[in-house]
């Protein structure tokens, strides 16, 4: 059996999008708590990702003996600072007033786990540029995307309208989307590949 430790609509169509057979059942994890630890024994953006997808796998794969677990994690940074999903319309409007203009970071972690151990883990980065957007499009935004956008940590979503408050991307779509594809399927090839039928 393959988990994945998520719920996210993106990451999930991703993998069905692959032609890959398995269930979602997300983690119950403190996520701020992991993040607050691993910033008090200085680990950087990429470390801390990577601890936060381990613990999601650890999590679902010790609640399902002999099931494989995917977690994944994706943290935003600017410059030094970690941002997070807003709460609200408001925040998301705020964030991206703080994003307008800027290069920001994207930085997934993927990590999969088999009975209460790790198999194996990867971080990717991906690049971003937003354009300096007026107050008035990026209302405009926030009002296209409605809902969807609070589940997303940068308040934006690059397959939705979000897209036009961008000048440059530099890094792998998957990546962006909070799921490193290539390598995660690599992976499964290694230390699961009965679980992706055809594909070996």
């Amino acid at each position: 059996m393959l988990i994945l430790a998520s719920m996210s609509p993106a990451r999930n169509a991703l993998l069905a999008g692959a032609g890959v057979r398995f269930t979602a059942s997300p983690a119950t994890i403190d996520e701020r708590a992991i993040q607050a630890d691993e910033l008090a024994k200085g680990a950087d953006a990429p470390v801390i990702a990577v601890a936060l997808a381990k613990a999601k796998a650890l999590a679902v794969a010790r609640a399902n003996p002999g099931a494989t677990v995917i977690g994944a994690d994706q943290l935003l940074a600017l410059g030094s600072e970690l941002l997070h999903k807003p709460a609200d319309r408001a925040a998301a409007a705020a964030q991206l007033a703080r994003l307008r203009g800027m290069t920001h970071k994207l930085l997934a972690g993927v990590a999969i786990a088999r009975s209460g151990e790790i198999l194996w883990s990867h971080i990717q980065a991906a690049e971003l540029v937003m354009r300096d957007f007026s107050d008035a499009e990026r209302d405009w935004i926030l009002g296209l995307e409605g809902e969807q956008i609070l589940g997303s940590v940068g308040a934006y979503r690059l397959e939705g309208p979000s897209i036009q408050l961008f000048e440059r991307i530099e890094g792998d779509y998957f990546t962006i989307l909070g799921l490193p594809l290539l390598p995660l399927l690599a992976a499964l090839r290694l230390h699961a590949p009965e679980l992706l039928e055809g594909f070996t």
